[in-house]
């Protein structure tokens, strides 16, 4: 029995993850789940798990779902605020805990979990691009492990030799491929970037995402930053990892060795897998994804990602290649960018000139505890705010 805690519960991969536990009553019991500001949603998900603890952001969120708990005869108990969700990431009751809380804004609790020892089911690229080496060491410093859940990973941890002992030349591999659907626009007018919406961006035509994940995918940084993650999680340098757009996203990511072969998990896309894949480790287990149809496949293709199109790409693998804080920085003007995107303050080609901004103006250094990569964090912010506004109108 594995006793988990979800920490973004009422996000694509939270409901995800519940829906697998839900199919194994008999492995999984949960022990908190946590939700920002989707409260119904984090209510009706308490009715089903009964979970011990239930955490939201703020004493205005826990007092409206104390009420609809105890309307319903519910005995979770709900917390507030950043400990709270330390404290339910490292809890020792926990063997498990599902990252998947969107942005920097999951990382404390991650890294409490890391520190505690627990096995870390990572969904939040950020932990790792925000604070890789730190995070890392963490994991090593305590005997806890990480698997990872972005499809793309999850697909490399299955296909890498299961002794990898972290190095591509022991075992003879060449290369670490991503692939990349390519978003709503792979074959948009240029000319017309500027004038993409939020609504339009936001519509990815082969995953069932959030707004900032959609957007990100739309200018390929989500690809961007799976490199660093891949980077950290695979021990692989920046020259071994490779991106290739894969417009059907049945290829989930490929490892390339030696002799020529080339190892690829294929399914499809749907997070499930990757969820109940890590979930179930050693064994496999029921997911609910449907079996991949070869006969309905009309088509697989491949291009090389132009950084003309997906300037964001580029801006990632220059983070990469630079190291220390750059990655950070990359995150954070990121986040502020696709922020007033969405809002509609600036325009979709502007994401990437706010990052290339921010970057520019960055002094490289190297950040090895929480509290200084935080406050980087937040000074890239107020930076990227700033130049957002010289962008609106």
């Amino acid at each position: 029995m594995q006793v988990l805690t979800i920490l973004g519960a009422t996000g694509s991969i939270g409901v995800s993850t519940l829906d697998v536990v839900a199919r194994h009553p008999n492995r999984f019991r949960i022990f908190a789940l946590t939700g920002h500001h989707q409260i119904d949603k984090l209510a009706a998900q308490c009715l089903q798990f009964s979970p011990r603890f239930a955490v939201v952001a703020n004493a205005q969120n826990a007092a409206k779902l104390t009420q609809l708990l105890q309307q319903n005869h519910c005995a979770t108990e709900v917390l507030y605020g950043e400990q709270a969700l330390i404290d339910v990431a490292s809890a020792d009751e926990v063997t498990g805990v599902m990252a998947a809380i969107v942005g920097a804004a999951g990382l404390p609790s991650a890294l409490a979990a890391a520190k505690a020892g627990k096995t870390i089911f990572l969904a939040n690229k950020e932990t790792l691009v925000v604070s890789g080496s730190l995070f890392m060491q963490t994991l090593a410093q305590h005997n806890a492990r990480v698997l990872p859940i972005d499809s793309e990973h999850n697909a490399i941890f299955q296909v890498l030799p299961r002794d990898y002992s972290g190095c591509l030349n022991a075992h003879g591999i060449e290369s670490i491929i991503l692939t990349a659907s390519g978003g709503p626009f792979l074959h948009s007018d240029l000319n017309n970037m500027a004038q993409i919406t939020p609504e339009q961006a936001v519509k990815h035509p082969n995953w069932s995402m959030g707004k900032k994940i959609s957007v990100d995918s739309a200018t390929m940084m989500n690809k961007g930053l799976e490199l660093i993650e891949a980077h950290w999680l695979f021990h692989c340098p920046p020259e071994k990892l490779e991106v290739v757009i894969h417009p059907q996203s049945v290829i989930h990511s490929m490892v390339r060795y030696i002799d020529g072969s080339v190892l690829a998990q294929l399914g499809n896309p749907d997070m499930r897998t990757p969820i109940a894949y890590c979930l179930g480790l050693p064994e496999r287990i029921q997911s609910g994804v449907n079996a991949l149809d070869f006969s309905k496949l009309a088509d697989l293709s491949f291009c090389e990602p132009d950084f003309a199109r997906f300037p964001c790409l580029k801006l990632a693998y220059d983070a990469l290649n630079a190291g220390g804080s750059a990655p950070c920085v990359l995150n954070a003007a990121n986040e502020i960018a696709v922020a007033e995107f969405l809002a509609g303050h600036i325009r979709f080609t502007d994401i990437a000139r706010v990052v290339a901004h921010c970057l520019e103006h960055h002094d490289l250094s190297s950040l090895n505890n929480i509290d200084d990569l935080l406050a980087l964090d937040k000074n890239v912010r107020q930076q990227a705010q700033t130049f957002s506004g010289s962008l609106k109108g």
